[in-house]
């Protein structure tokens, strides 16, 4: 099948790096910063028109520094530096503090825009080195109960299209897993429709490939339809979970039967059959998907997939993997799960310093809280399925490194990612984040070691983070569902 091409142009594009920086500081020049996914097509039409537009590519050399950054490989720079979607076109400070930006430029616009932002550049060069925004502190809602947050969650639920919220429209995990949790426990009568209702819609509308199989990754109108067509396997993995989870709770066929599909999706298009892993998407291409049978796609060639390991979504996969092999008693798939969980933890793990984000023959950027609690919860996963003592021992490893590098000793939870060394640490990277949703799910994984391993402390962690996030949950909406499904998990335990 056909792999990512990169396509190239005239622009001289650096990587993120302190020296990129200085180099804009030395010259006096602000920085444009392009954030692109491999997977957008957005993006690589910005790439085939607006970059390689000769004009364009002049000015940006002469009147810039020219960063691009792959927000798979840096998602910590995407998530500071993201201004509404992929692409990005964001204008830097010297010091990385953002002058201003939006998305998609197109070609004919694009040489005012960069103009305007090089005059005003020079305009203001006595202000380029103000500090960035801070995007630390978060906004606090008052503590809730159980049941007000729980209403909170369930407000935004569509009740004529299933799903949470309006256009566009996102298959959002948690809030469904909540409401199937407590329609386990016979707790609210409405739950069960919640869960019906929105797993029918995405897994029989717009949102889901009829054809290849697999979920696209959201769909533009509220209904499911016109949906983005990249498919990323974070998202199916997180589905696959979830449509199992359903099936065999509601007894209902269907959703066990749409989860293999998911799976066979999974392991035709993004599974390395050879050496094993599950490489991170395939590319959105409105043309071939716009063909609704086998026979018209053919004439079409396949979107692309990735050649690119991510710690956090293989992560993601082997432990649905590992769950669909006990639905489904499939020892093949079994094999295969921990077969890939072993290739990705040789391949990105390095003692002392955990597991790295991403691996395509070179290791990327390490010290990213997803990727350790990924992966921890993979390992306990295929320790609570061989009871093998060295999985449960990587587990309590990573736990510890993310313990030492990314906790919060003041106010408690974690950082998404480990402090750079302060000469390299440039502009909103200097600052850590503490993610609302990874926080809450980690506390489950840090409940489960403590259970395994015998040590307190991580179920110590696990209450002091649960406390943390508790008076951030009011503002998430219908994620604060991440929190509540963490409460009742620890209250389990």
């Amino acid at each position: 099948m056909p792999v990512f091409e990169v396509l190239s142009n005239a622009v001289a594009w650096l990587p993120w790096s302190a020296a990129a920086f200085a180099r804009a500081r030395a010259e006096g020049k602000p920085v444009l910063l392009s954030l692109t996914a491999t997977w957008c097509e957005s993006c690589q039409e910005m790439e085939r028109t607006t970059y390689s537009d000769p004009s364009v590519a002049t000015l940006i050399n002469r009147r810039f520094v020219p960063i691009r950054v792959d927000v798979d490989r840096r998602p910590d720079i995407g998530e500071r530096y993201g201004l509404g979607g992929w692409p990005t076109t964001a204008f830097l400070t010297g010091d990385g503090a953002v002058l201003g930006g939006g998305t998609f430029v197109p070609v004919d616009r694009m040489p005012a825009v960069l103009a305007r932002v090089a005059d005003a550049h020079v305009a203001r060069a006595d202000q380029a080195g103000q500090p960035a925004a801070d995007l630390v502190e978060q906004p606090f809602g008052a503590l809730r109960s159980a049941a007000e947050l729980s209403a909170q969650v369930f407000s935004t639920f569509d009740e004529v299209n299933g799903g949470f919220g309006p256009a566009p429209k996102f298959p959002l995990i948690a809030p469904v897993q909540l409401a199937l949790d407590l329609s386990r426990h016979g707790e609210d009568a409405s739950c069960r429709r919640i869960v019906e209702s929105t797993l029918d819609a995405m897994g029989w509308g717009g949102l889901y490939d009829e054809v290849d199989g697999g979920f696209f990754r959201f769909a533009r109108t509220r209904d499911w339809q016109v949906p983005h067509s990249e498919k990323m396997l974070d998202v199916n993995a997180a589905l696959l979970r979830l449509y199992l989870d359903a099936g065999a709770e509601l007894g209902l066929a269907r959703f066990t039967e749409r989860a293999a599909d998911v799976l066979r999706y999974v392991q035709t298009w993004l599974a390395d059959p050879v050496d094993g892993g599950w490489w991170g998407s395939q590319r959105a291409d409105a043309r071939y998907y716009a063909a609704t049978s086998v026979e018209d796609r053919r004439a079409h060639p396949a979107p692309a997939v990735g050649t690119v390991l991510y710690a956090d979504s293989n992560a993601a996969m082997v432990s649905a993997a590992l769950h669909a092999a006990r639905t489904f008693e499939d020892d093949g798939l079994r094999d295969f799960a921990l077969k890939s969980f072993e290739r990705v933890l040789l391949a990105c793990y390095k003692p002392g310093a955990g597991v790295a984000h991403a691996f395509d023959g070179h290791v990327g950027v390490r010290g990213l809280l997803a990727d350790q609690f990924g992966m921890a919860a993979a390992s306990l996963d295929a320790f609570d399925l061989t009871g093998n003592v060295v999985y449960e021992m990587m587990a309590e490893e990573l736990a510890h490194y993310a313990v030492r590098t990314m906790w919060d000793d003041v106010g408690g939870g974690f950082f998404d990612r480990a402090a750079d060394e302060p000469e390299s640490a440039v502009g909103l990277m200097r600052q850590r984040l503490k993610p609302f949703a990874a926080n809450c799910d980690l506390a489950g994984t840090l409940s489960r070691l403590a259970a395994a391993s015998g040590e307190h402390e991580f179920a110590q962690l696990a209450e002091r983070t649960l406390a943390a996030m508790a008076p951030l949950a009011p503002a998430q909406g219908p994620l604060a569902a991440h929190y509540l499904l963490a409460v009742r998990r620890a209250a389990l335990r």
